[in-house]
């Protein structure tokens, strides 16, 4: 499904404390191991007539939510899901990490994003700051 633009950006602070209805019965599973505390997704598609479901995307997955516990954010990531990025200053003069956003964590103390990349079809450990990435344009 292509990304509608803008992308709008949020958080979707499900645990299963709330129970599974908030969930759709064939991506339950899948939502549960995401971990979606403290993660943002972007919005796919907004609740239609037909629907009482949402469509979230977190990396290459999609998930069918309820709209109630997702919660826009007004101060947007600078990057998104399988943005191809940078490190802009390595440490100890090794080559800068250049690989696709796969995580993006949100601070609500900092009101801000972090990002995890996969580089070579490996997820680094390292999380960065926005100002230590750069896109790259292919």
């Amino acid at each position: 499904m292509p990304r509608p633009r803008p992308v709008v950006f949020g958080l979707y602070a499900w645990s299963p404390d709330y129970g599974y209805s908030y969930l759709h019965p064939a991506n339950r599973r899948s939502f549960e191991l995401v971990e979606p505390v403290g993660k943002v997704f972007e919005k796919v598609s907004d609740l239609d007539a037909d629907s009482d479901w949402i469509t979230l995307r977190y990396d290459e997955q999609q998930f069918l939510v309820r709209g109630e516990l997702f919660k826009e954010l007004y101060n947007k990531p600078p990057f998104g899901f399988g943005d191809l990025v940078e490190e802009v200053k390595p440490k100890g003069g090794l080559p800068p990490h250049q690989g696709l956003i796969s995580d993006i964590f949100w601070s609500e103390s900092q009101d801000r994003a972090s990002f995890q990349l996969v580089e070579r079809k490996r997820k680094l450990a390292r999380i960065f700051e926005p100002e230590e990435l750069r896109k790259v344009h292919r």
